[in-house]
C-alpha cells in the first residue's frame, strides 16, 4: 500500500470517516434541492419547473443515501464507545441530539410547515398568525403540512430521534459485540461473494415480512417498524465494520468490482420493477426484494471502498467542514424551501432558478454557521456543537456520533 494510504492500525486518525460524513450530507442537501424540482414526487413545496429527467439520478441516490448516513453514524459510535461509561455516553448523546431537535422543531422547521400550508390552502398569509396556531399544538386540517395531524413537525430532523434511539439501543448491546467476540470476528471475516450477499439477507427478510405490515418509511418514531429495522441494521453494520483493518482493506480492494456491480444492479432493479406486476406472488416478491437490497448494499460497498481509498488523508478543509456539518444539516432544508419559494417568483427559468436555490442555500448555511453559530457560545449546543473551548480541535480518530447527525 502506498504511503498515502497507510494501514489503519498505523494511523491514529480516520480522515476518511470524517470526509465521508461531510460528503454524505452534502449529497443530502443536493438531494433535497432536487426534491423541489423532480416531477411526480411529492414534497413540502414544489417549483413550477418540474423535471422528469431528475428522476434517474434521484433514484440512484434514493436507495442508499440514508443507509449510508446511518452506517457512518454507527462507524463513529464504534470509535468513541470505549471512552465513556454507558450512562455518561447515553447522557451525552441525548443532549447532543435532542436539544438541537427541540430547537429545530420550535425555530428552524416552522417556515417549512408555513409555506407547505400556504401551498395547500390550509392557512392564510401571515407567518406570525401561523406560529400562534402552530404553537397551540392542536391538529390541523388533514394534509395541511407534514406532521399536521399532531400539530407540529420535525420534517427533515427526523434523523435525530432515530439516531438517538439506535444509539441508546446499541450502548448496552455493545457488550455482546466486542472485537474479541467469535460472532463479530466471523462477520468481519466475510469476503468475496459472502460480503456481497450475506448482509442483504436481513434486509430481504424485512422487505418480505415488515414492509407489508408497516409500509415504507414514515418518519414516525412510533409506527415506523420497517424503517427502524432497516436503518438500525445499517447503523449496526457501521458499528461492526468499525476499525477492523482487514475489512476496510477488502472494501478498498473490491471498489472497482463493487462500483461495476452497483451500476449493473441499478439497471437490473429498473428492469425488474418494470417487469414485475404490482400484485406479486411470493417468488416475485423475493426477486424484487433481492433487486432492491443488492442494489442498495453494493452502492454502499462501493462508496465505503472508494472513500477509504481516496479520502483517508488530512485535507486542509476537513476540520472546518467536520464542525460545519451539523449546523448545515439543521439549516439546509428550511433555507431550500424559503429560497425556492421566493426565487420561484422571479421568473428565472428552469436553469437559473435551481442554480440560484443551491447558491442561496449554501450561502445561508455558510454565513449563519460562520458569523453566528460557531461564534456565539449559547447557540453552539442548539446546533449540536461542542463547547467553544473544544471547537478548535482537528479531526480525531473519528467524529462522535452526534457530530455525524450534522
Amino acid at each position: 500500500m502506498s504511503p498515502v494510504h497507510p494501514p489503519i492500525a498505523d494511523q491514529g486518525r480516520r480522515y476518511d470517516v470524517d470526509a465521508l460524513r461531510v460528503l454524505a450530507f452534502a449529497l443530502l442537501i443536493l438531494y433535497h434541492v432536487g426534491m423541489f424540482y423532480v416531477a411526480d414526487w411529492g414534497w413540502h413545496v414544489k417549483s413550477a419547473h418540474l423535471s422528469e429527467t431528475l428522476q434517474g439520478p434521484m433514484l440512484v441516490l434514493n436507495q442508499w443515501r440514508m443507509p449510508l448516513i446511518f452506517m457512518v453514524s454507527g462507524l463513529a459510535l464504534s470509535f468513541v464507545i470505549e471512552r465513556y461509561q454507558a450512562g455518561a455516553l447515553a447522557a451525552k448523546r441525548t443532549s447532543r441530539l435532542l436539544i438541537p431537535l427541540l430547537f429545530g422543531m420550535l425555530v428552524i422547521v416552522p417556515p417549512q410547515a408555513y409555506f407547505q400550508a400556504l401551498a395547500n390552502s390550509a392557512t392564510e398569509p401571515g407567518y406570525v398568525d401561523f406560529l400562534l396556531r402552530y404553537f397551540s399544538f392542536q391538529p390541523w386540517p388533514e394534509d395541511a403540512f407534514s406532521g399536521s395531524e399532531i400539530g407540529i413537525t420535525w420534517n427533515h430532523l427526523w434523523y435525530l430521534p432515530y439516531l438517538w434511539l439506535y444509539t441508546l439501543l446499541l450502548i448496552p448491546l455493545s457488550r455482546l459485540l466486542r472485537s474479541d467476540s467469535p460472532t463479530v470476528a466471523r462477520l468481519r471475516a466475510l469476503r468475496g461473494w459472502k460480503l456481497v450477499v450475506l448482509p442483504t439477507l436481513p434486509l430481504l427478510v424485512y422487505g418480505l415480512t415488515l414492509f407489508p405490515v408497516f409500509g415504507g418509511i414514515k418518519h414516525d418514531l412510533l409506527t415506523d417498524g420497517y424503517a427502524h429495522a432497516m436503518f438500525f441494521t445499517f447503523f449496526l453494520y457501521g458499528y461492526l465494520i468499525g476499525r477492523d483493518p482487514g475489512l476496510w482493506q477488502a472494501l478498498s480492494s473490491m471498489r472497482w468490482w463493487s462500483l461495476g456491480l452497483a451500476i449493473l444492479a441499478f439497471v437490473v432493479l429498473r428492469v425488474v420493477n418494470e417487469w414485475l406486476p404490482e400484485d406479486r406472488d411470493l417468488l416475485q416478491q423475493v426477486i424484487g426484494g433481492w433487486a432492491v437490497y443488492l442494489n442498495r448494499w453494493l452502492w454502499l460497498m462501493a462508496v465505503l471502498g472508494w472513500a477509504h481509498r481516496l479520502l483517508n488523508r488530512p485535507f486542509s478543509w476537513l476540520p472546518y467542514a467536520t464542525e460545519a456539518v451539523y449546523p448545515w444539516y439543521i439549516l439546509h432544508q428550511t433555507l431550500i424551501v424559503v429560497a425556492g419559494v421566493y426565487l420561484s417568483r422571479l421568473g428565472l427559468g428552469p436553469v437559473w432558478e435551481p442554480i440560484a436555490v443551491i447558491l442561496a442555500t449554501m450561502a445561508g448555511c455558510a454565513l449563519l454557521h460562520e458569523l453566528l453559530i460557531r461564534r456565539i457560545s449559547w447557540l453552539r449546543p442548539l446546533f449540536g456543537l461542542a463547547p467553544k473551548r473544544r471547537a478548535q480541535a482537528g479531526p480525531v480518530e473519528s467524529a462522535e456520533p452526534a457530530r455525524l447527525a450534522g
